[in-house]
């Protein structure tokens, strides 16, 4: 049976390039030019096709060989909006616009439901004991502390209401979707995606740490809230306080199971570290070195990996992980992504 992630990835021939027109952009490593919001990019043709798409990263605009709707742009065009374009119908634009704003979210949504179901349905399935892969249930926390299968399938009920109330909105009339609170739908997304890290990374060796276990040496955390998105985990986001820049070489070693949510780590030195089972979410691991690192079981929903270095990197069976995220790195062929992903043209080229 075909991974169901699969289906989630944009079909452009059936979009009206609505992510060519919708998000504003700035001009910087990752777009050449200003763009202002809900206006068509100057490289946009009439078609609705790029006029320079076999060019964008040499023509400076990474950040559009990044973007993924994850689906979301054919489905406000063929079903929302029944195939009429904004241009044959220019009173359909903004509304139009309204909605892919909110389908948009409501598919990253879907996303990471998805994999947190197909997560929560393997850890239903194993029978543990003492120790994971042991026969012999235990119901709830086993002597190892590591949780059973039955908080995998109390947790998983819980998915699959969210996850069918979200696809039910994806099929909702435009004037649905543009009253939609998206706010509160993502109150009752996110807990359940944390419950689902947590369990997930249980299972990984090594003891869980706490928050301040893996900070470099004069490291004070502090407290940051992060929003969906690239920062759809909250949590604390630790700092390297008066050590500065320099510290970054320090973070690097074992840090199986390290609590870093919204850490700052740009261009930290992890160069084959051990970050199994720890907990990314948010991070700001933006030109970080992770050459060879282990991120088996690594939280990394939000993680913001801009320019980071995943040459050899092991992210097989890492959590959360999306294609922008990996189309944004550095890549090659001996990079380990989970089997639902092709790994971004230019980590080959």
């Amino acid at each position: 049976m075909e991974d169901p992630r699969h289906e989630l990835r944009a079909d452009c021939a059936r979009c009206f390039a609505l992510c060519c027109v919708v998000p504003a952009f700035a001009a910087s490593a990752d777009f050449a030019i200003d763009k202002p919001a809900r206006t068509p990019c100057p490289n946009l043709e009439q078609d609705f096709r790029c006029g320079i798409h076999d060019q964008l990263r040499p023509r400076g605009f990474p950040g559009c060989t990044a973007f993924d709707c994850l689906g979301a742009g054919q489905q406000v065009a063929q079903v929302t909006f029944e195939g009429r374009d904004w241009r044959a119908h220019p009173e359909t634009a903004q509304p139009m616009f309204d909605a892919f704003v909110v389908m948009r979210q409501l598919y990253e949504f879907r996303w990471y439901l998805t994999e947190a179901l197909a997560l929560t349905e393997k850890l239903a399935l194993t029978e543990a004991s003492g120790a994971p892969g042991e026969p012999g249930e235990t119901v709830g926390p086993g002597p190892s502390g590591v949780p059973g299968p039955a908080a995998a399938r109390a947790l998983r009920e819980e998915l699959i209401e969210v996850h069918d109330r979200t696809e039910r909105h994806t099929r909702a009339d435009v004037g649905t979707l543009r009253q939609l609170d998206l706010d509160a739908h993502r109150s009752a997304v996110n807990p359940l995606l944390r419950r689902t890290s947590e369990l997930v990374r249980a299972q990984s060796p090594g003891p869980v740490r706490g928050a301040g276990g893996a900070r470099p040496a004069g490291g004070q955390g502090r407290e940051q809230q992060r929003g969906q998105g690239r920062g759809q985990g909250r949590g604390r986001r630790a700092r390297s306080g008066g050590a500065g820049r320099t510290d970054r070489n320090r973070w690097r070693g074992d840090l199986r199971g390290a609590e870093l949510p919204g850490a700052d780590l740009l261009g930290a030195n992890l160069r084959e570290a051990d970050l199994r089972g720890a907990d990314l979410r948010g991070g700001y691991l933006i030109g970080a070195d992770l050459r060879g690192a282990n991120l088996a079981r690594a939280d990394l929903i939000g993680a913001d990996l801009r320019a980071a270095d995943l040459r050899g990197a092991h992210l097989r069976e890492a959590l959360f992980l999306t294609r922008t995220q990996l189309a944004a790195a550095i890549g090659d062929s001996e990079t380990e992504v989970p089997p639902w992903f092709t790994p971004p043209a230019h980590w080959l080229g």
